[in-house]
């Protein structure tokens, strides 16, 4: 077959036209993607349930800044936080990581929560910062990581 000659339905020589997805096919993205995300959460929360991080020896992923350098970096204790919060202590868990607890819990559960609303409700919701706010986040995370690791 020739470029010059017709081709069949949804067959062109062309770029691919953007096509605007519709309020169904969103929720129901959104659906499949939030499905698939408590899952797969549901899955760590239950391994992670039974694993203490707080012992040694665990089956569980280190941290490849403090595995590199020896240093905390500003998510370090995460998974010890999610632990003691799993199991209801909350002072252990500021202690894990306490910038973590009180900034980026709740910024992501917001962040989630605007994204299911919208996406349930047929539209599309892609969270972005300003370059004032990157640059808040880098300046609270670079200090939070110089602090840590003055104290510790």
């Amino acid at each position: 077959m020739s470029p010059a000659e017709p081709r069949g339905p949804g067959e062109s020589w062309g770029p691919a036209e953007a096509v605007e997805p519709t309020g169904a096919s969103i929720r129901t993205r959104t659906v499949r993607r939030a499905s698939i995300a408590l899952g797969v959460g549901a899955s760590a929360a239950v391994y992670l349930w039974h694993t203490d991080p707080h012992q040694p020896g665990q089956l569980l992923i280190p941290c490849p800044f403090k595995w590199a350098t020896g240093l905390l970096c500003p998510l370090c204790g995460g998974t010890r936080m999610a632990y003691d919060l799993m199991h209801g202590d909350v002072v252990t868990a500021f202690h894990d990581n306490a910038v973590l607890l009180v900034l980026a819990g709740p910024a992501v559960a917001y962040a989630v929560g605007r994204w299911l609303v919208a996406g349930l409700g047929g539209r599309v919701y892609r969270p972005r910062l300003s370059a004032r706010g990157n640059a808040v986040v880098l300046g609270i995370a670079a200090v939070w990581m110089v602090a840590r690791n003055l104290v510790s």
